[in-house]
């Protein structure tokens, strides 16, 4: 369904809420608005995205792997940033939250701790879960794909100390809002 415009009546649900998923879209405002359109009144919103870059462990060795294979990659652009991080910093998510509609907007910031145990299983991790990724290998090859994953596996060993798996920190911001 078009998250700018839901194919649902106002006022229906208690609890709405976007896990990763808002920070994506290109007129947040809009979709927000929806969000709030279709929550009763006196119901919350939750929104869960992504905080700066540079607080996205992730982010780091996903784009030092991909630049060990494209070592002209200059990394992400910070003007305008990539729609990911339009809500990385907290003030701009509650100012969003806020203009929506909502009140008793309350942003958090917290932290998500992701395991992998092996450089396809982020890779799996970041390309099945994001769209963006994928626009950014489409190019590779399929030998540069498996190098990418070879080099992450080495990544991942380095940063776990030889443990069976690396536990990664991603600083996440948590907004909640009441309609």
């Amino acid at each position: 369904m078009d998250c700018h415009a839901l194919e649902l009546e106002d006022d229906t649900f208690n609890v709405t809420g976007s896990q990763f998923g808002v920070m994506l879209v290109p007129d947040q405002s809009r979709a927000l608005r929806e969000m709030v359109r279709v929550t009763k009144p006196g119901g919350h919103v939750l929104l869960i995205a992504y905080g700066p870059p540079e607080q996205l462990e992730f982010l780091h060795l996903f784009i030092g792997a991909f630049q060990a294979i494209v070592p002209d990659f200059a990394g992400l652009p910070d003007d305008p940033p990539p729609l990911e991080f339009q809500v990385a910093d907290p003030e701009v998510l509650r100012q969003r939250l806020t203009d929506a509609g909502l009140k008793n907007v309350r942003v958090e910031q917290s932290a998500e701790r992701p395991v992998f145990r092996s450089g396809q299983e982020m890779w799996d991790w970041v390309l099945y879960g994001n769209p963006i990724p994928g626009m950014l290998l489409a190019d590779l090859t399929e030998e540069q794909r498996v190098t990418m994953r070879q080099v992450l596996n080495g990544m991942l060993r380095e940063r776990s100390g030889g443990d069976s798996h690396a536990v990664l920190l991603n600083q996440v911001n948590i907004a909640t809002g009441i309609k």
